[in-house]
């Protein structure tokens, strides 16, 4: 045997001698072949399943109409308030439909449209994932499944009716054609308003027929689909008014990228601003109001419009049907009586809104938007684009104590500490020269924070917000539910020049009545509706959140707010009632509003008084309304309050506030100076408020720090009489205080523009 031979005889019998390697633990179940072979197997079951699927489920009869049914919406006892639910709806042949709007629609949902088998494969399985995630309707749709959806389906989002909506858009697509797949989509489409179909919208937004909607029209329309009650112009907020104008202008731009629309023509586009909204048959008055804010609120909370529309819901609301009753009653005893427009023009301007809460649940249990409709479509009770001016003071205190803040001199800030209260007083800390006026012009002398809330002395606030820091103190408002978007963080904020609802003003001050535990006023208490044929309640949101504030903070703020209430700016009206009050009044820049937020033990509530323009809307001065001088908050708005509040608690006036602080007006007072005013500032007589202030301020007992927040031998800053800014409202309100430099530093301080 020669070597070579003998070599490979020596390695054959190493084979043999080596054991086999065995494959142990996971590695014996997962190969690649395994894998590969379970992919394709899962792959071949899903193709099998689709093609069963496909088989199995044939086109239904269209049943959307005959579902169709009116909403009732109920006082809090169960009675009912009304039954909303006559449909508009008319459908109309694809040739009553200019060849420009049908194309706006298939610009604005799907480009695809004429080309494509009916169904978005890549969209679809997005919005299935997204389902079983529980993130909603999420993910694209092609304008024939929202057609099948609208006519043969329901909105339910659930993977079984995704999948039957993509095997029904396949049958559809096949059996009918691109023109009347795009009618039925138009025909069934829910736009809004009570809205369905392209012809009702017409005259809904336009008054017009479908005939007569130009390219513009039909691309406002189009765009309406995706969020009818967000995009509805009228009723939008400056958010969503910018996002309807943004996915109009989307619109027709693939029109222009699409050969329909030649881009000459699109440059001559403008928005056409739809008219207002016509009244909900059988809905008038403040029902107009209550069930349009119900709605808002389920869509906020995520129930679908489409489906809310196509009715069978039954919507309890927190409203008591005696307490909204009494509501309307005293804005008429306290106001509207009042008024004659025919003899004063003034009269014509004044608008009311009001929001009552059952602090302890959350609920609305009483509001006031106007006149209803049709006179009057904006609810005022909502409505956020007028200054609650003094009424946002209590919240810069709760920022400066939740904060645990100091003065200028390290001392912290709470009822008792000392500051300079002298008028036009420059601000000392801050980044931005400020120096605003007290009401009238009024001087002040070393006084306590309770005195300054109790005669709303703005000197004192506009350095208090500078001790505390701007930006901390617009945390404080936003996490007491107001809106941070139009807050902005200047000292001018200090003189509540943002804009605010008085059904958010009454869920800061229900905050407080809560000991410092977040209340978000809710209208719906219970909603039901069919699923299955099944009545099934949806989960709404609870109304009472988070603590938000520490309790000796909340309760430290009612103690001082009673201190409003006996002896300060609200004193005339309220003082004398048979319960135990705490509130703030408010009056902003030019007398456009004045404000009465006020609350018991067991009831909060915010009165605004709105001055607007019977033609355009625009914000006007209330002054003269009534036949008086100045509208201030502790005139009308606090009369109102005070007779609804005595009439809402009946019997249960002899509730007292549960306090558990040591500070605020709940103690005897100690002497202060007596205001004057600043001779060379005087007001001129025509605006001499209407009432004569308090003359003897209050304050907390103890003995204050003698230390005052900034510097008091700072001199007054010197002004000019004749280029002075008119003075503020009763308490001071937005006065349109001017920095030292004689430039405002927030075109607000002067009022709107």
């Amino acid at each position: 045997m020669g070597r070579a031979e003998a070599r490979r005889a020596r390695q054959g019998s190493a084979r043999r001698a080596k054991p086999k390697e065995t494959k142990s633990g996971i590695r014996r179940f997962f190969t690649w072949k395994k894998l590969l072979g379970a992919f394709l197997g899962v792959c071949l079951l899903g193709i099998l399943g689709f093609i069963g699927l496909y088989l199995y489920v044939d086109i239904p009869k269209g049943n959307s109409a005959a579902k169709l049914q009116s909403n009732v919406y109920k006082y809090s006892d169960g009675k009912v308030m009304a039954r909303v639910g006559d449909v508009n709806r008319e459908s109309v042949p694809i040739d009553r439909i200019p060849k420009p709007v049908q194309r706006t629609f298939v610009a604005a949902e799907n480009k695809t449209f004429y080309d494509d088998s009916g169904v978005d494969l890549k969209g679809t399985l997005r919005g299935v994932l997204n389902t079983l995630r529980g993130q909603g309707k999420q993910g694209g749709s092609t304008i024939t499944q929202q057609y099948v959806k609208n006519y043969y389906l329901s909105q339910e989002q659930t993977v079984s009716r995704k999948l039957q909506e993509i095997v029904i858009s396949l049958k559809v697509d096949n059996k009918f054609s691109k023109e009347n797949i795009l009618a039925g989509y138009i025909n069934t489409s829910y736009y809004g308003r009570g809205a369905y179909g392209i012809q009702a919208a017409a005259q809904a937004y336009y008054g017009v027929d479908v005939e007569k909607l130009t390219v513009s029209q039909g691309a406002y329309l189009a765009s309406l689909l995706q969020a009818p009650s967000q995009y509805d112009w009228t009723s939008a907020t400056k958010a969503g008014q910018k996002r309807v104008k943004e996915r109009w202008a989307y619109t027709l731009d693939n029109m222009v990228e699409m050969k329909w629309l030649p881009a000459a023509d699109r440059a001559k586009q403008k928005f056409d601003v739809p008219q207002a909204p016509k009244p909900l048959p059988g809905v008038s008055g403040q029902t107009s109001y209550l069930v349009k804010q119900a709605k808002q609120e389920l869509f906020a909370q995520g129930v679908d419009e489409t489906e809310f529309e196509a009715g069978g819901w039954t919507v309890t609301l927190g409203i008591d049907k005696k307490k909204q009753q009494a509501l309307e009653k005293s804005v008429k005893r306290k106001l509207t009586d009042d008024l004659d427009p025919k003899e004063r023009k003034v009269d014509g301007d004044a608008q009311l809104g009001a929001t009552s809460v059952d602090p302890k649940t959350g609920h609305i249990v009483a509001m006031y938007g106007g006149d209803g409709y049709p006179k009057h479509y904006t609810n005022n009770a909502t409505r956020s684009d007028y200054q609650p001016a003094s009424t946002f003071k209590p919240l810069i205190l709760a920022s400066a104590m939740e904060n645990n803040a100091v003065t200028q001199d390290r001392l912290p800030i709470n009822p008792n500490t000392i500051y300079d209260g002298r008028n036009r007083r420059p601000v000392v800390g801050g980044n931005i020269a400020f120096a605003p006026p007290n009401e009238d012009e009024k001087q002040y002398g070393k006084i306590s924070v309770q005195t300054a809330t109790n005669d709303s002395v703005n000197a004192v606030f506009a350095q208090m917000g500078a001790d505390v820091g701007l930006e901390e103190i617009k945390k404080t408002a936003v996490d007491l539910g107001m809106d941070g978007s139009k807050i902005d963080a200047k000292p001018a904020m200090t003189l509540g020049t943002m804009g605010a609802s008085p059904l958010q003003m009454a869920g800061a001050y229900a905050t407080l009545d809560n000991h410092g535990k977040k209340v978000t006023p809710t209208l719906v208490k219970k909603a039901v509706h069919p699923v299955n044929g099944v009545q099934t309640d949806v989960p709404l949101k609870d109304p009472i959140g988070d603590q938000v504030l520490s309790r000796r903070t909340a309760d430290t703020l009612t103690s001082v707010l009673t201190g409003v209430v006996n002896d300060g700016t609200a004193s005339d009206a309220v003082r004398n009632t048979a319960y135990e009050a705490a509130g703030k009044t408010g009056t902003s820049d030019d007398n456009k509003s004045a404000w009465f937020v006020g609350y018991t033990p067991k009831l909060v509530t915010a009165v605004g008084m709105f001055g607007e323009s019977p033609k355009g809307g625009t914000q006007v001065s209330l002054k003269g309304t009534g036949g008086g001088g100045r509208v201030n908050g502790g005139g009308y708005p606090a009369r109102v309050w005070a007779d609804y509040t005595e009439s809402a608690l009946g019997g249960s006036t002899g509730a007292e506030f549960d306090l558990e602080t040591d500070l605020g007006a709940g103690v005897p007072p100690t002497p202060t100076p007596t205001p004057s005013k600043t001779p060379s500032t005087s007001p001129s007589p025509s605006e001499t408020p209407s009432k004569t202030p308090s003359q003897t301020p209050s304050s907390p007992s103890g003995r204050p720090s003698d230390s005052t927040s900034g510097k008091p031998s700072d001199p007054a800053t010197p002004t000019d009489p004749s280029s002075s800014p008119p003075p503020g409202g009763e308490d001071g309100g937005d006065t349109g205080g001017r920095p030292t430099g004689g430039k405002p530093d927030d075109d607000s301080l002067t009022g709107f523009r």
